[in-house]
């Protein structure tokens, strides 16, 4: 029985592909490369994200440039995304649900924290982390495994709810659950490799709990 929910952020409850493309295609400006669309970026999407950027560029990262992208990426992100909302559903999924819940995400949390707090979510979650101390674009499964222990539930009782194949991995790593959703960052046919059920809304997803 599941009693704890654990929620990705980006591309699940908060719908920002688009900014996530558009920052993408304007931090590969000045390599003078075909601007991708929502369903290229997904083609080439992987964790960690620099092995993105690899795929892109066709060619492994030189000594300082992943810094140089990943800084230049959060710059056009941070200015974008204020366009972006929640995705369908999410707030009244977030509110229908009667276990507990908290958010794992691979944003900064500095960034995410204040996010979460201006759509009137933070009240719902028992913690929410995002990365911290700098660190970025990394894998998912040790940040969940600290997320887990710091917020006390027990990983066979939950259920992570998340757009991508890490997050299937990261719940694989700690003992939970997992349902993919399409709206974000993968494929579907990535997805469904993991062995974890997929869906298309996240009103679907929360029936699996």
């Amino acid at each position: 029985m599941t009693e704890h929910i654990l929620w990705d952020w980006n591309g699940t409850l908060f719908d920002d592909i688009d900014a996530i493309v558009g920052a993408t295609n304007e931090v590969f400006l000045p390599y003078e490369l075909p601007p991708l669309d929502a369903d290229g970026f997904r083609a080439v999407y992987t964790r960690p994200v620099w092995a993105t950027y690899e795929v892109i560029l066709g060619r492994e990262l030189r000594e300082g440039e992943w810094r140089l992208l990943d800084d230049g990426f959060h710059e056009s992100y941070f200015r974008l995304m204020t366009a972006c909302r929640l995705a369908e559903g999410a707030e009244a999924m977030i509110k229908a649900w009667s276990g507990t819940q908290s958010l794992c995400s691979m944003a900064p949390h500095s960034h995410l924290e204040p996010l979460v707090t201006s759509f009137g979510l933070d009240t719902y979650f028992v913690r929410v982390d995002g990365l911290r101390d700098g660190a970025t674009g990394g894998e998912k499964a040790d940040h969940m495994l600290a997320h887990i222990r710091a917020a006390g539930v027990d990983p066979a009782k939950t259920l992570v709810i998340g757009d991508s194949v890490d997050d299937g991995v990261a719940a694989r790593h700690v003992g939970a659950r997992a349902v993919l959703y399409t709206g974000g960052m993968t494929p579907r046919a990535k997805l469904e490799e993991t062995g974890f059920p997929v869906v298309d809304s996240l009103a679907e997803a929360l029936n699996h709990a």
